[in-house]
């Protein structure tokens, strides 16, 4: 069909957009279908975070200096009459962002200032009144991006991860995200150009400097600045920059957020002496600290949490102009508060059977040690796949190895007890012996096996979860090169373990030790041919039939991380299953040419059970994102008290108490100053109340 030029009356304005006129029809419903999940997602995280209780914080901004903008003719250019006007406040950035003709706006602020809160506020309120041809909104934080990745590929890459039914394939082969990207039906809101690497920002500016593509950009004015240095900026792009806090609003705003003060003459609050003060000695150098220090939304919120939410904890301290010299000391105190005040008890705050697990001291720990994993990582997101790589690569195949190998441990040496006393007449005590020595030589052999399985499936520092699920009826296949390089590592590894079995029960269980148990009767030189071609064999069917069953996500799924938790724990479900069905059925035929139908099936049940939880189980922990977050972040690193058991509970409950923030599929510090100061802080270091 013939392209034609459709005109997008969209939240933008008037964009023509060429594009085919059946494409635009069918990517219609994937967008409005983002829009739904991104709106809802950012207005259940603005109520999380109470930025609109009991009302929001009046932030306001001005137009950005001149040196650091495109010239203003370019920025204008296409518009019809009358200046560009940049000023207002945050009920108005929808308006604002809507005049700027080329829908690019770059927001300035310092740290604390809410360029976060602000363009969250933008993309809800453009999603609110979104139209349906019109561009979709998505707010990402740009400090995982690397500008020698193409934007459009590490935007495409976001999305996927946030809403996992964007992989599934469109019409034209391609995901739905890529088409959605490539068709212009993004709006990429990009939150923290700042959290780029030094060395980096000059480059990534000129990339977003030349994208052809509406955007809003935030970032911290000195570093946006160096960037800038020598360029046009963003082209075309309207800068403005967030000012300070007016001390009405502060006042007002901690004032209707605290708890009534009883048996007193007249309506007050525990700030009402602080406000007091304030006022009658506006210009004393305590005053004036306490006056910039509560500048910034972020203090606000913190001195909040700390003193308005805490009613043991009196705000005054604040005025105490031997503690806290400067305006840094009053937020640094708060910073360091946060987690105490957080996790302290509060009445009404949060249900005892939620709260009874996790202290402050407990609290702050984790925290650090999850802030010290981001530092190291170099990016914003705390993503639950990513928790192992707080260890090395060796220590990482180490666990996974051990692990592995107990498993193979337990499961051949009990598995191999029934089948002796199903298949022979040695009697129970030849069959624990037995079970007992094949145990540890099989789990030596399946730890090292698995284990060097895990350090080259690994090699590329983490295992990431694929956006698919398990589908048995009709649909798109991962066929190709990913089924066959699955046959191909099943048999190979298969055939490499089969090997190493043949040896070590033929010269170490039979000959050393003595326990033959006369199931393997044909000679050493045609096991070492039939075992290792019947394991690898089977070892590639289950692979390849798992690859067959696996297609790309649901569009009625979402991308939340208990989701991906769960799609990805189904995966190693299934897999058990078929480890099960496969070996069972070929270990039943395998028997029933020389035995009753009853022992054929009790053995094809036992040696199916034993493949499950031996193979499967061993192939979920070294070659699945899930099996590495269950035996590293789940088991090992709650082993060592670096996290808690309870990793996910523990995570969300710190999103309920503001310390931490959900964004899409991963998970954000409330703040990078908080951030910082649990990367130096492991231990709880609160200065008392006076």
């Amino acid at each position: 069909m013939s392209g034609v030029v459709i005109q997008s009356r969209d939240i933008q304005g008037p964009v023509a957009v060429t594009l085919a006129a059946a494409q635009t029809h069918r990517l219609a419903e994937p967008a409005r279908r983002l829009a739904k999940e991104e709106f809802e997602f950012w207005r259940d995280e603005r109520r999380r975070r109470r930025i609109h209780d009991p009302r929001p914080l009046r932030l306001r901004w001005q137009a950005a200096a001149e040196l650091l903008t495109d010239h203003r003719e370019n920025i204008l250019r296409g518009r019809a009459a009358g200046p560009l006007e940049l000023g207002g406040g945050l009920d108005q950035i929808a308006e604002v962002y809507r005049e700027i003709p080329a829908r690019r706006l770059v927001v300035l602020g310092r740290a604390g200032s809410g360029k976060t809160v602000l363009a969250v506020q933008l993309a809800v309120d453009l999603l609110a009144t979104r139209v349906p041809d019109a561009r979709v909104p998505v707010v990402v934080s740009l400090g995982s991006w690397k500008p020698d990745v193409p934007l459009e590929d590490w935007l495409l890459g976001q999305l996927i991860r946030d809403h996992p039914w964007l992989a599934e394939i469109g019409s034209e082969r391609r995901a739905l995200g890529a088409e959605l990207v490539g068709a212009g039906w993004i709006l990429p809101v990009l939150d923290g150009f700042d959290e780029i690497a030094d060395g980096l920002r000059p480059t990534a500016l000129r990339v977003l400097a030349e994208a052809d593509l509406p955007l809003v950009l935030t970032s911290r004015p000195r570093e946006y600045a160096t960037a800038v240095n020598g360029t046009r900026g963003v082209h075309r792009a309207a800068v403005i920059e967030l000012t300070d806090l007016a001390l009405d609003d502060v006042t007002s705003y901690l004032r209707l957020a605290s708890p009534k003060l009883a048996a007193t003459s007249r309506v007050t609050t525990s700030w009402d002496p602080v406000f007091e003060r304030l006022g009658t000695i506006p210009g004393s150098p305590t005053t004036a600290n306490l006056v910039e220090a509560l500048a910034t939304p972020l203090m606000v919120a913190l001195a909040r949490t700390v003193y308005s939410d805490e009613p043991s904890r009196d705000p005054t301290v604040l005025l105490d102009g031997t503690r806290f010299r400067t305006a840094a000391d009053i937020e640094s105190h708060l910073v360091g508060n946060l987690i105490p005040s957080a996790y302290g008890a509060r009445p009404g705050a949060l249900s005892p059977r939620r709260s009874r697990h996790w202290n402050p001291e407990q609290a702050q720990r984790w925290l650090s040690f999850l802030a010290t994993h981001l530092d190291r990582l170099a990016t914003p997101d705390l993503a639950w796949w990513e928790l192992g790589s707080t260890l090395s690569r060796r220590s990482r195949t180490l666990v996974v190895g051990v692990m592995t190998g107990l498993i193979f441990l337990v499961v051949t040496g009990l598995g191999n007890i029934p089948i002796d006393l199903i298949a022979t007449t040695h009697g129970l005590d030849f069959a624990v012996r037995r079970g007992l020595v094949v145990g540890v030589l099989h789990g030596l052999v399946g730890g090292l096996v698995f284990g060097l399985t895990y350090w080259f499936a690994d090699r590329r520092r983490v295992l990431k979860p694929a956006p698919i699920r398990i589908r048995l009826t009709r649909g798109p296949r991962q066929l190709g090169a990913r089924l066959t390089t699955r046959l191909k590592l099943g048999v190979a590894g298969g055939c490499l373990f089969g090997v190493l079995v043949v040896l070590i029960d033929e010269l170490l269980v039979n000959e050393l030790f003595g326990l033959d148990d006369g199931l393997t009767s044909s000679g050493l030189l045609r096991s070492l041919v039939e075992f290792p071609l019947l394991v690898g064999l089977g070892a590639g069917l289950v692979l390849g039939t798992v690859t067959w069953l696996e297609s790309p996500i649901n569009i009625n799924d979402t991308g939340s991380p208990t989701d991906l938790l769960t799609a990805n724990r189904t995966i190693l479900l299934v897999h058990m299953l078929v480890w099960a069905l496969v070996f069972g059925l070929v270990s039943g035929v395998a028997v029933s040419f020389a035995a009753t139908p009853l022992r054929s099936v009790e053995t094809g049940l036992a040696i199916g059970l034993e493949a499950a939880f031996a193979g499967g189980l061993c192939y979920g922990l070294s070659l699945t994102a899930w099996g590495q977050w269950f035996a590293l972040a789940r088991i090992w690193l709650p082993l060592n008290r670096k996290l808690p058991w309870r990793l996910i509970g523990f995570v969300q409950d710190a999103c309920d108490r503001g310390a931490l923030r959900q964004t899409g599929a991963v998970y954000q510090f409330r703040h990078t100053q908080l951030q910082r100061h649990l990367r130096a802080h492991p231990q709880v270091v609160m200065t008392p109340p006076r």
